[in-house]
């Protein structure tokens, strides 16, 4: 008999076809009405987007603040720092110019200001560059030395025959070279159906696993729930479970060389990524020296069930 588990923090209510709360990646996937900001939001948000966001950004703030510098040395007259060329657009390129030369402390020379209004300007600038670089600086460091765990994930889900029953697999590898200390798995499966009274709720059950830890991991590790009489998918044929509303929620930790740490990884399965009748092509061998080699590209590579 399957023992349910209590609501780990999804609710037990749902809907039908109601989305994962988390996204494939474990990121959240849940929107947040009258939440409370406050200034370690901007920290928390540089340090999560992604490396092609944060980059634009940067480029789009010096951008803006380029051009802001800019007309403000035009609105005070362009002769407090160089001679007019006559147009707005000439003038305020030479403004942008100077502001970015101000703005990162280069300093060329070339342009330099001359009256008080502008000095003033200049000097405020300066003070934001300095601040500005130091902050991007540390945002860097951080991204950086963030601790992260690097597991690739199998595209799949397989329902397969194993043993004298059936049994839930995927697998997955550390897409770095270094080895995974203590690895340690959680299968969280989430089951939505009707109830009595015609509502949807959700169910949650801990899965029994083949091995939820070993003592470290070099190549890749796939993990089994047989289907017994435990399995809260026990007394489902094997086109009910592929048609079940149902997900698996999986935290993964070990101690990451790297960082000489301890690092978590959350992923999700949905039941619409489950193969029926397949196995897994082994993705390791062995070269003409004997060394093993592992290819990355094979980790979610199927082949039919021989029945």
């Amino acid at each position: 008999m399957a023992k349910k588990t209590k609501d780990p923090g999804f609710g037990y209510n749902s809907k039908e076809n109601a989305k994962s709360i988390l996204n494939h990646d474990g990121s959240s996937n849940v929107f947040h009405l009258n939440r409370k900001r406050n200034i370690n939001d901007v920290y928390i948000f540089f340090i999560d987007i992604s490396w092609g966001q944060f980059f634009l950004l940067i480029i789009a703030a010096y951008v803006f603040i380029n051009i802001f510098f800019g007309l403000m040395y035009v609105a005070i007259g362009i002769e407090e720092i160089t001679q007019s060329k006559g147009t707005f657009f000439s003038d305020f390129l030479n403004g942008f110019f100077f502001s970015a030369q101000t703005l990162t402390t280069v300093g060329y020379g070339g342009i330099a200001p001359e009256g008080i209004a502008s000095n003033l300007i200049a000097a405020f600038e300066a003070m934001i560059g300095l601040l500005s670089f130091s902050f991007i600086t540390g945002l860097l460091y951080g991204r950086f030395s963030k601790p992260k765990a690097s597991l690739k994930f199998s595209e799949n889900l397989i329902l397969r025959d194993f043993k004298e029953g059936r049994a839930l697999m995927f697998r997955f590898m550390n897409s770095r070279k270094t080895v995974m200390i203590e690895p340690e798995i959680t299968v969280t499966l989430s089951i939505t159906e009707k109830d009595e009274k015609g509502d949807f709720k959700s169910d949650f059950y801990t899965l029994n696993l083949e091995r939820n830890k070993i003592m470290y991991m070099p190549t890749i590790w796939t993990i089994v729930h047989e289907i017994d009489e435990e399995s809260p998918l026990f007394k489902y044929t094997k086109d009910e479970i592929k048609n079940l509303d149902a997900h698996l929620y999986l935290l993964i930790n070990y101690h990451e060389e790297s960082f000489s740490q301890k690092v978590y990884q959350i992923y999700t399965y949905d039941f619409e990524d489950l193969l029926l009748d397949v196995k897994y092509v082994s993705s390791s061998t062995f070269d003409k020296e004997g060394f093993t080699v592992l290819d990355h590209h094979k980790l979610s590579t199927i082949e039919k069930l021989n029945v």
